[in-house]
């Protein structure tokens, strides 16, 4: 006859407790690393040391609950969307949100509905929430996360969102760029990679619209050019490209349009000679292949002043503004 394994005891803070000969109190205060309580500095030591010789973990919705707030920071993100470059900066302000005691969710939820998506949110019960270029982040979205108790809504946006505290970055900014370059190298028939992968289209699409903005200003054609991120997509779009009479392309971000160039060349298609070639995101990448590949920059506010932003709404209600997101072309051999 078989048994099933037993479960081992969790560790609670009252074991902790009872191991370091100290009150739960003191327990607490030292594990929440409270203001103004009286520690010594040798039971501080005891007490951590204890904590980590039993393999304690704080109980993180009880620690709200004391704390009477959350400490969560949801970032509902596709990872699929967000590219190398948002990543990493992601990454960035996740870390300066731990330095400030913030522990940070990426949520990948995809409901569509705003008001639907910020009931998801929600439910976690967070002090802040944060998205990036996400068209759910509406008044109506923000109404819902305040009503629940949710102290900071952040969002990087084209254009300021009411109830949001919002940092502005308008994506179509680098279609624009982008064409204005090709347009200055002499470029009149460009296309504009647009990216078949799920969940791109909400950073692809204003690109196209600044592309075209741009193209009508300087009176070129704009050609949209779907492509999925594989070598043989990159190969049949090359071929098209030849076959359309392209002279410049803009292939979304560097990691599409270092892929296309490469599909370019092994059809005999020389960049920039019969085709320019323009990325985005000023990756790494784009200094590895060759032609080193011209890009378009992001600058975008730092992690810390994001963080800070974060951790004075919560606290005061209120923040500074935030610097605008701007973008440069960094010109190199690909056009």
């Amino acid at each position: 006859m078989s048994t099933e394994p037993s479960t081992p005891p969790q560790v609670t803070s009252a074991d902790v407790a009872r191991a370091a000969g100290v009150s739960r109190a003191t327990v607490s205060f030292v594990l929440n690393d409270t203001p103004g309580a009286r520690v010594s500095e040798a039971t501080r030591t005891r007490v951590l040391a204890v904590a980590k010789e039993l393999g304690y973990v704080p109980h993180a919705a009880a620690r709200s609950l004391r704390a009477g707030r959350s400490d969560l920071v949801v970032v509902p993100v596709s990872v699929s969307a967000i590219g190398r470059l948002f990543s990493e900066w992601v990454d960035e302000v996740e870390t300066a949100l731990g330095r400030r005691g913030y522990t940070v969710v990426l949520h990948g939820d995809r409901t569509s509905d705003p008001v639907a998506a910020a009931q998801v949110w929600a439910q976690l019960r967070p002090a802040a929430v944060i998205t990036v270029n996400d068209s759910r982040m509406t008044a109506e979205a923000a109404k819902v996360l305040e009503r629940a108790g949710v102290r900071a809504v952040v969002a990087g946006a084209a254009a300021p969102v009411e109830g949001v505290f919002t940092f502005v970055g308008d994506q179509s900014e680098i279609g624009a760029a982008a064409v204005g370059h090709l347009v200055e190298r002499g470029r009149s028939r460009i296309g504009v990679v647009m990216p078949a992968e799920r969940g791109l289209s909400a950073f692809a699409q204003p690109r196209l619209v600044g592309a075209q903005r741009a193209a009508d200003e300087h009176g070129v054609t704009i050609t949209p050019l779907p492509m999925r991120y594989t070598d043989d997509a990159a190969s049949a779009l090359a071929l098209l490209c030849r076959e359309l009479e392209l002279d410049g392309v803009f292939g979304y971000n560097d990691e599409y349009a270092a892929l296309l160039s490469a599909a370019f060349g092994d059809h005999g298609v020389a960049v920039p000679q019969d085709i320019a070639v323009v990325g985005a995101d000023d990756l790494v990448l784009g200094q590895v292949v060759r032609p080193r590949l011209t890009s378009i920059r992001f600058h975008l506010p730092s992690a810390d002043l994001l963080a800070e932003a974060v951790d004075r709404l919560v606290h005061d209600g209120t923040a500074p503004d935030l610097p605008r997101v701007w973008f440069e072309v960094v010109a190199r051999q690909s056009s």
